[in-house]
């Protein structure tokens, strides 16, 4: 039986292309011949990237009557071209590099490859990728930059934990985190001179003085001047890029502002605070028409399992492939702080941990916050309910060990008949 498709077969009658490197680029534009009807025109041009030359390319397009402009994601050269046509009103696409892959056995210049491109997007063979409305970009920049700095300060933490091995201070033993009040006022004065353990111990406050004892045994070390140079100088990187960070963060609320309402919605689902509620808008938007179900986000994402069938048979592991960094950053943290929660989502990854790992567990509590955004985002008048960590013990577990009775019955050879109790 024949089944109607989707299929969409008409040409862009007027359509370009362009191959971008970071100093040049070449532009191929196919438009129709209007003395030979069914036959196509076609011109290819090399361009500066510099920006008189961009605006020239870009009056160009208009005088020959193209409206799409398609070009491939190249690092990011890309962006400056992109903005600048799209701030011109031309209808810009952003394309992978592997949905445009050349046959085999072709030559590959830039030139070439912007002609197969324009062939290709002419054809409607391609689909755009999705690139954010201004003021989201705006604040990307400020949410991945933001995400930098904090794994910058992090990897600064780190060498100073190892600073403190190298001279047999044995802080972090003791402290869980050494960056705290006490820890803090601990270091300064390592770097201020004193190497007396019982002194650096009684700066512990609070119920850390229950730790004294120990931690005069983890302050016995061999910690020199050397070591006090280093920390210094470590522990000054780590309050600069911490001011940084809190800089970052009053001009995220400055940009995030028009969309508080959305952020506090999204600061009810479990795992997810507001600095995470602010890196997911920078990075899906606020308008889910571009994805038109929650699987397309999810599949956006890359938190879909990929499909490769050969011959009847699956391929491969059905990994997910790689998607936004940033993004999988932020789900994977917000699906390890679930777990700790006593929510049905917390209940998922745990149920899910306990069968197959809690990297897979990980990754599908990941994908189930980014349905819940997708909806919250869909609808502005929709808001996140827990259904409680219950909700598998009463609508699952009783239905599955009824079964599993039935069949261990049936086993021994029962005919098995159930009727509700009065």
């Amino acid at each position: 039986m024949l089944a109607k498709t989707q299929d969409n077969e008409e040409i862009i009658e007027r359509v370009a292309a362009l191959d971008i490197g970071k100093a040049e680029l070449v532009c191929c534009v196919r438009v129709p011949d209007e003395d030979h009807r069914g036959r196509r025109l076609q011109e290819v041009e090399s361009y500066s990237t510099m920006t008189r030359s961009l605006l020239g390319m870009a009056d160009r397009l208009a005088c020959l009557g193209v409206r799409r402009v398609v070009m491939e994601a190249t690092s990011d050269y890309w962006k400056p071209v992109f903005y600048l046509l799209e701030a011109a009103g031309f209808e810009t696409w952003l394309v992978n590099a592997k949905d445009v892959k050349h046959l085999p056995g072709r030559p590959k210049t830039d030139k070439l490859d912007c002609i197969w491109l324009c062939k290709v997007a002419e054809r409607q063979m391609i689909r755009p990728s999705f690139v954010p409305p201004p003021e989201f970009r705006r604040l990307r920049d400020l949410t991945r930059y933001r995400a930098d700095l904090v794994a910058a300060r992090t990897a600064e933490k780190n060498r100073v934990e190892k600073l403190l091995e190298d001279a047999q201070i044995k802080l972090s033993v003791v402290v869980s985190d050494i960056f705290g009040v006490s820890g803090r006022d601990m270091l300064a004065a390592l770097v201020a001179g004193e190497r007396s353990p019982t002194v650096l111990a009684q700066l512990a406050r609070r119920t850390m003085r229950r730790k004294i004892t120990v931690l005069e045994e983890a302050f016995t070390g061999y910690f020199t001047d050397h070591h006090a140079f280093l920390l210094g100088r470590m522990l000054a990187r780590v309050d600069a890029i911490s001011g940084d960070i809190a800089g970052l963060d009053a001009r995220i609320e400055e940009q995030i502002a028009p969309f508080v309402a959305t952020v506090a919605r999204l600061d009810e689902v479990p795992g997810i605070n507001l600095a995470a509620a602010h890196a997911i808008l920078a990075e899906t938007g606020l308008d889910m028409a571009r994805f038109p179900t929650a699987g397309h986000l999810v599949s956006w994402a890359k938190y879909a399992p990929g499909v490769k069938e050969s011959a009847g048979k699956k391929k491969g592991k059905n990994s997910t492939g790689h998607g936004n960094p940033y993004l999988a950053r932020v789900l994977g943290n917000a699906a390890a702080a679930t777990a700790r929660t006593d929510t049905f989502l917390g209940e998922r990854y745990r149920r899910i941990a306990r069968r197959r790992g809690a990297k897979k567990a990980n990754v599908a509590v990941g994908r189930s916050i980014l349905v819940i955004i997708w909806h919250l985002l869909s609808d502005p008048d929709a808001r996140f309910h827990d259904l409680g960590s219950g909700f598998y013990a009463a609508r699952i577990d009783p239905e599955r060990r009824r079964r599993n009775h039935i069949r261990q019955l049936e086993a021994l050879g029962y005919n098995v008949t159930l009727e509700p109790a009065a």
